[in-house]
């Protein structure tokens, strides 16, 4: 990547930045899940687990402790304020903004693309609220998107290598090692692993992508046999990379234990001596090993029996259609000078943007496979692994900001579609009238955009406006209010 490609996407995320960390410790009180999240990091960093104050003993939580640690960091550098409790989340926040744009730029070869991609996400309604909130779920996203972004490197890689065997004189459509460029430790798909495993380890929902990433490395492995006329493209790739699966499967659970540390190395955490307080044997390392799967045990119930109605639940069909808001934080006493006034946080995308979603992907589909792309696959991919196992869940309580890590691939889709309208196909000269309007496409949809954003802003961040101002921004009515 050059430098001016570096400066363009640290540009992006210098936006991001500021209209993320400005007023940051407003308001200046726990809002929605903060109530649970913020003191759970603050008593992992005086006693290294959860802590029920009430009860005088370990708390019970059901998410793993990473995402919290992670919050934690923010409080042990600024203080227990709501500064300090937010700060990592923006943090990363801005971070998943550098990344995308990044891994735009990696994979459309587009600057323009690339910066378009962290332009979208810097001015998403609801990527700008989670990064805001002493929540877990920007930790999450941070994650799956940057074991993607993992992987993508190690196809380049990959390729790169078959390149040079082939350049080299070797034979693919050889028998045996001759076939094959020589044994190289695919490093970037073990970073991949780790950054599921630490995906994991802020919540298990991360476990969704990891039939995502096996099904992306076989497809491109077979890709890359069958592309240099490998004689067994298919079952080379699984015998070739089986080994290297099974130890990135190991990497996951490796790192993910890693984020328990805090429980291991302490005697107070929940179930920490499940066998012995029953009076059972608990022997050194395995001991610990099952008292934390019972924990993981009831862990699981919890979420499989989380049924509760709630006000604010909306199942995954509405996500995308932005079907249900979710309010964080409420306060009509603050002035506007008007005599009604209201200050809200609402988690809510920004509208135009969302409402693309659907169509980009329909569209993805569509040039994805009109043009035998790879990037529409991956983007596909990737999107449903994301989504649609939340609809086999449809008695469960669901959220909104459920669908964030989704929000990345779904970003990709629309980029990858503007930049579809703006280029020729395959094989044929580029089109100049073409790019232009592509172009211009591109440039006018970023900007409403951000229009779209800045118009939602005060609801966005807690802004005291007269409430008639807040009614015109709940343009679905009693599904946003």
């Amino acid at each position: 990547m050059t430098a001016p490609a570096w400066f363009a996407a640290f540009a992006v995320a210098t936006i991001g930045a500021v209209i993320r960390i400005a007023n940051l410790g407003s308001p200046n009180s726990e809002i929605f899940d903060e109530v649970h999240y913020v003191g759970d990091a603050n008593d992992m960093l005086t006693r290294g687990v959860e802590w029920d104050v009430i009860g005088n003993g370990p708390a019970y939580v059901v998410h793993p402790p990473l995402g919290k640690w992670m919050i934690a960091a923010g409080i042990k550098a600024f203080g227990y304020d709501s500064f300090g409790w937010r700060i990592g989340a923006a943090v990363i926040g801005v971070a998943t903004i550098l990344m995308i744009t990044r891994v735009a730029h990696r994979l459309f070869g587009s600057l323009v693309l690339g910066c378009a991609a962290g332009l979208l996400m810097a001015f998403d309604g609801m990527h700008f609220v989670l990064s805001r909130s002493a929540l877990l779920d920007i930790f999450l996203m941070f994650f799956v998107l940057a074991a993607f972004g993992a992987l993508v490197l190690d196809r380049d890689q990959r390729r790169e290598r078959w390149a040079r065997f082939v350049a080299d004189g070797g034979d693919p459509g050889a028998s045996g090692p001759a076939s094959r460029p020589a044994f190289a430790v695919p490093w970037w798909r073990l970073a991949s692993a780790a950054l599921l495993g630490c995906a994991t380890g802020v919540k298990w929902s991360a476990l969704a992508f990891l039939p995502a990433l096996l099904i992306l490395v076989m497809w491109w492995e077979i890709g890359v046999r069958r592309r240099h006329g490998a004689r067994r493209p298919v079952l080379d790739a699984f015998l070739d990379e089986l080994l290297w699966l099974v130890v990135c499967f190991a990497i996951v659970v490796v790192v993910y234990l890693a984020t328990w540390s805090g429980w291991f190395l302490t005697d107070t955490g929940y179930y920490r001596h499940w066998l012995r307080d029953r009076g059972l044997s608990e022997p050194f390392f395995f001991g610990d090993l099952r008292n934390l799967i019972e924990y993981h045990h009831a862990a699981l119930q919890f979420h499989l029996q989380l049924d509760d109605a709630h006000p604010f639940a909306s199942p995954a069909w509405t996500w995308l259609v932005l079907g249900r808001s979710l309010p964080f934080y409420i306060d009509r006493s603050v002035p506007c000078g008007a005599t009604d006034c209201i200050a809200e946080i609402v988690l809510l995308g920004t509208p135009l943007l969302w409402w693309s979603f659907l169509p980009a992907l329909l569209l993805t589909a569509w040039f994805g496979v009109a043009r035998r792309d790879w990037r529409a696959g991956a983007i596909l991919v990737m999107s449903a692994f994301a989504l649609v196992p939340w609809f086999f869940f449809s008695t469960r309580t669901m959220f909104y900001f459920y669908a964030l890590p989704a929000e990345p691939f779904l970003i990709l889709a629309v980029v990858f579609t503007l930049g579809m309208l703006a280029s020729s196909p395959r094989g044929m000269p580029q089109d100049f009238a073409r790019l232009q309007t592509g172009t211009v496409i591109a440039g006018a949809f970023v900007i409403l955009v951000v229009l779209n954003f800045a118009f939602f802003f005060p609801i966005y961040s807690g802004e005291s406006i007269p409430t008639l101002d807040w009614a015109k921004r709940m343009w679905l009515g009693n599904r946003w209010a």
